[in-house]
């Protein structure tokens, strides 16, 4: 179940946990997608602010995604990608909640992979408070 992938000089590692068959010699896939979402997002925040005069020295991610394994394992009736993915995103900021709240909706139209998991029918819930 090992997968090893390479972008420009890194090496990304996929694998299973030992109780799912693999050699947890990394991330499972699931959850590689939910960091890339993560980095992408953070990304983004970063060019967003710059463009908006927005004050921003960190944001904190935790996300989580929901998904019924049913659909993966067979069930034609059980839909194969994540149900809905939570972001709680802390922001270190001296700007007001409004601008928070305005950086996030600008964050998440631009995000390709917060845009792609929208168009999947993925609900996406965004909650970003400043830190």
């Amino acid at each position: 179940m090992y997968t090893e992938g390479k972008s420009g000089n890194h090496t990304i590692r996929i694998d299973e946990p030992e109780s799912m068959g693999g050699a947890d010699h990394g991330a499972n896939p699931l959850a590689t997608l939910l960091v890339a979402l993560a980095g992408c997002e953070n990304v983004v925040a970063h060019f967003v602010a710059k463009e908006i005069q927005f004050d921003l020295r960190g944001i904190e991610f935790e996300i989580e995604g929901s998904i019924d394994p049913r659909g993966m394992m067979g069930d034609p009736s059980v839909r194969t990608q994540f149900q809905r993915v939570t972001v709680h995103a802390k922001v270190t900021t001296s700007e007001t909640d409004e601008r928070i709240q305005e950086l996030q909706r600008l964050v998440d139209v631009r995000c390709p992979i917060s845009t792609t998991l929208t168009a999947a029918g993925v609900t996406l819930i965004a909650n970003w408070t400043k830190a």
